[in-house]
């Protein structure tokens, strides 16, 4: 980039969706159309220049998030390829939290399948407008109309056609633009780089007019001036439409929808135009908010480099050792050699360079501006979601979100040098994924690893011997449990006693209650108001109530929904401490914890499976035997597609079950869905 482009010219994307849609292959094309690579990678013979990694070539499937920027009609756009298996569903979700748009794949065969549900639903918490593209249209089985429907019914989301298939299956060539009202088809010969107008052929000119009416008539709705014109029948023009489609879509009111067959580079470039004219700038989405560290004031920052440096880091790399950082830039500028403030952790840190990426390949650059994705180095002790800023003029911005892992594997080092290295290894790992564990555990003498699924811990398995040069043996997955109570309890507790010469005393009267499922930890203060107890006492207690929460006595799992209760407190000037409230809150905890029948939780999976409609009896009837619940039976043609929950415990070895039992012709997908109490087999 030459130079740097106006804010309303930049755009910060994400191309999401569920596995196998074609998310990949799309963004090779995008790179290739932009001039930004010279030649097409493909997914499938590892040569696809966003999988970058050794276990994403080997694999054919996106593991971790990559970064490109690329220029497409005048605007920079910041482009993330995310994964869309749902064990590495955190490099979504820390993407999402910094983007400003999303282009969600859907496969015209599979429509809206379950990881698409998931990632939708986080771009609703984060509030991002988003493009659909229905991919895969060439493909025998290809339902364009189907997978719309599934949309709605699926996402609750309102689809608007701005687009219409040119032919499907083999017959496909191109689309129908509704808002140009005309064909676009592409010249196989040359890559799909060139592409021209056609008319509409007379067959489907009938449903491009109806189409073209419910477009108009729903952005009408949301567009007072468009509305007047609609109903007084007044001609109105391409450009009406394409502000309107804008205004809709930054609204969160509609999602556009466009089609292609990107394996067959068609519909790539209307979709690239679709991003500049319908996806937000930095300027267009709301300032971002936080709270002052040292008051919790709320504060605003605008996408401006006026203001106060803002930045937040969503991502951290291990890449040759060194620690790589990946930054958003949401106001002021950021240069090499700044001092830095990390308000999420009060400390002060140190850019040493700065850097535009594309996949693994870095770009040094002199500074970064207002929606800017950078990566830098020299950052020492930045965590995923931490804040960077001006000392001066802090703020928090809000933390992300992860999941806790759900299985588990016992790993050992082969030789004394692997034992050296593999605690340290594990660190820059960890601090690599939020969602992954490790521990030493005393009882068995083994290192214990976790994270969301078998693929996640086989990946970071070859990781180990690959990049950090760890070999080691791994033992079976297991189920990594919750932990819970089922009854309220009431209990007592006192702590009086000299520590390091000074008395350290806490008297607590604590009610622990059991809540519902997926409720969390919840402690409140209810003390009468003739009790006065000091604020850094209340908060002594609630930090030792939720310290507590960390391993259950049951088989030392974390527990879960609870809530906890302050009813009483004695507190006795000179010898009432802090310190001694929280060791009194400990060890009350333990003794209630365990009149209040506690149980263990195991995860419960959301599994999808799809098999051919003569297998499916069988299938379902093995799901049962799996302790699973049958959800749902959704017969689609040849196929029928199997939504269950089903416990993880039940899970390890099915894709070999499933093979057996369909002749290898039925896949599945799972995600987490809740913990649960064990359910005996029927």
């Amino acid at each position: 980039m030459a130079d740097k482009s106006p804010l309303q010219k930049i755009r910060n994307i994400g191309i999401v969706a569920h596995i196998d849609a074609g998310k990949t292959t799309l963004t090779e094309r995008i790179l290739y159309y932009a001039g930004r690579i010279h030649r097409m990678g493909e997914v499938h013979d590892g040569q696809a220049v966003m999988d970058w990694m050794p276990e994403e070539q080997e694999k054919g499937i996106t593991i971790t998030s990559a970064v490109t920027l690329l220029e497409w009609d005048g605007c920079e756009i910041h482009l993330i390829d995310t994964p869309g298996h749902v064990d590495f569903t955190i490099e979504v979700e820390r993407s999402l939290r910094v983007l400003d748009g999303a282009v969600f794949i859907f496969s015209a065969v599979e429509g809206v399948e379950p990881q698409s549900e998931t990632i939708w639903h986080q771009a609703d918490r984060y509030q991002i407008p988003r493009l659909a593209f229905i991919n895969k249209m060439d493909r025998i089985g290809s339902d364009f109309e189907g997978a719309v429907g599934m949309m709605k019914k699926k996402l609750g989301a309102n689809p608007v056609y701005c687009q219409i298939p040119l032919g499907i299956e083999e017959g496909h060539r191109g689309v129908v633009d509704l808002v140009r009202m005309c064909g676009v088809v592409w010249d196989e010969e040359e890559m799909g780089a060139t592409y021209r107008d056609v008319e509409i052929p007379e067959e489907l000119e009938t449903e491009a007019k109806e189409k073209r009416d419910a477009l108009i008539e729903k952005i009408a709705e949301c567009d007072d001036a468009l509305m007047e014109k609609y109903v007084h029948e007044e001609e109105i023009t391409e450009e009406e439409i394409r502000r309107a489609i804008r205004k809709a879509t930054l609204n969160l009111e509609i999602t556009p929808v466009f089609c292609g067959a990107a394996y067959r580079n068609r519909g790539v470039q209307p979709l690239l135009d679709a991003v500049v004219d319908y996806l937000p700038s930095p300027l267009e989405i709301p300032p971002i908010t936080g709270f002052d560290p040292a008051d919790q004031t709320p504060l605003k920052r605008e996408a401006s480099v006026k203001e106060p440096l803002t930045a937040l880091v969503f991502k951290v790399a291990m890449e040759e050792g060194r620690k790589l950082s990946y930054l958003r830039v949401y106001s002021g500028i950021m240069k090499p050699e700044k001092v830095l403030f990390n308000a999420s952790l009060g400390e002060k840190e140190r850019i040493a360079r700065l850097f535009q990426m594309h996949a693994n390949q870095r770009k040094r650059i002199q500074q970064a501006h207002p929606g800017d994705i950078v990566a830098a180095t020299g950052l020492k002790t930045v965590r995923t979601g931490d804040t960077l800023c001006e000392e001066h003029s802090p703020i928090v911005l809000e933390p992300m979100k992860f999941l806790e892992p759900v299985i588990s594997i016992a790993i050992e080092p082969k030789s004394i040098a692997d034992q050296e290295k593999l605690f340290a290894s594990l660190e820059k790992l960890a601090a690599e994924d939020p969602t992954f564990r490790f521990r030493f555990d005393e009882e068995s003498g083994q290192i214990l690893i976790s994270g969301m699924g078998e693929l996640h811990l086989n990946v970071l398995v070859q990781r180990l011997t690959r990049e950090f040069f760890v070999h080691a043996n791994v033992g079976r997955p297991q189920v990594v449990y919750r932990e819970t109570i089922t009854q309220p309890v009431e209990e007592r507790g006192e702590f009086l006693r000299e520590i390091q010469g000074k008395q350290q005393a806490g008297s607590v009267l604590l009610e622990i209650a059991p809540q519902p499922r997926g409720s969390g930890i919840r402690v409140v203060n209810a003390l009468p108001e003739e009790v006065q107890l000091p604020p850094e006492c209340i908060q002594a207690v609630k930090e030792a109530f939720r310290e507590s929460c960390v391993s259950g006595s049951l088989g030392g799992y974390p527990v879960v929904d609870v809530a906890g209760r302050l009813l009483s407190a004695e507190y006795k000037e000179g010898v009432s401490t802090p310190l001694g409230f929280r060791i009194a809150t400990a060890t009350t905890f333990q003794r209630a914890y365990e009149r209040g029948s506690p149980i263990l939780l195991e995860p419960i999976m959301s599994v999808d499976i799809v098999v051919p409609e003569e297998y499916a009896s069988g299938v379902i009837g093995d799901v049962q035997a799996r302790r699973g619940k049958i959800l749902e039976i959704l017969p689609k043609r040849q196929i029928t597609e199997i939504r269950a929950s089903i416990p993880l415990s039940e899970m390890f070895g099915y894709s070999t079950d499933l093979r057996s039992a369909s002749k290898g012709r039925g896949t599945f997908t799972m995600q987490f869905e809740r913990f649960d109490e064990p359910q005996d087999k029927k």
